[in-house]
């Protein structure tokens, strides 16, 4: 089964079209970002376009000016390290909520650790980010917590770690062990899970 996320919308489309043009490295920092252009190459009309320009902008990752349109922002180091600390307060809390649900049941994480095995082992950078993403995903989720969740996905999480990754570089070569050690800490029912999330997340910051 397909661990991909399922996209409900065109400017949800649009957005990971976008979104996916900054990290591969078609748009570069601070170079404009043209509306009418992408409309035209997906065939769509200008609305979603700038409906999905919004969200970006919100996640900070381009940004508007008038007369100059929309660019890409020029990030440092540590515009990318400061979502960190929030994400893994956040990720602490839900680790405590969902503890003994995920105790009792893992089976939303054990594929993503299956597919970092896998990625590792091919040196899949782009799998690796995903099925990552997709771990932490699933366990605030399991928080069952909808404000939780909601805050966590505005974060942008998925594309600041590919940025902080195809920009700054990681010396993480491997996913699948840490990961793993989590879900073995939720099945004999940690009392320091929170703690050991937390310490997980903070610790793949990125460093300047």
């Amino acid at each position: 089964m397909s661990t991909q996320p399922v996209v409900h919308s065109l400017r949800e489309q649009i957005r990971e079209h976008i979104v996916e043009g900054i990290v591969s490295g078609r748009w570069k920092p601070g170079e404009r970002i043209v509306e009418r252009r992408i409309a035209t190459e997906l065939q769509v009309s200008q609305t979603p376009v700038r409906e999905a320009l919004r969200e970006l902008e919100s996640l900070r990752l381009i940004e508007s000016a008038p007369n100059k349109g929309v660019r890409v922002r020029n990030l440092t180091a540590a515009d990318l390290e400061e979502s960190y600390p929030v994400r893994a307060g956040l990720e602490q809390i839900a680790a405590e909520l969902a503890a003994e649900r995920l105790a009792r049941d893992c089976s939303a994480l054990e594929p993503h650790v299956a597919a970092l095995y896998e990625a590792d082992a091919r040196g899949d950078g782009t799998a690796q980010v995903r099925h990552t993403v997709a771990f932490h995903r699933e366990l605030v989720r399991a928080a069952h917590n909808a404000v939780l969740l909601h805050t966590w996905e505005g974060l942008g999480i998925e594309v600041f770690t590919a940025l902080s990754i195809r920009w700054l570089g990681t010396v993480q070569k491997e996913y699948a062990q840490e990961h793993q050690e989590l879900m073995e800490a939720f099945r004999r029912r940690d009392p320091a899970i929170g703690a050991l999330v937390k310490a997980h997340v903070l610790g793949c910051a990125p460093r300047a």
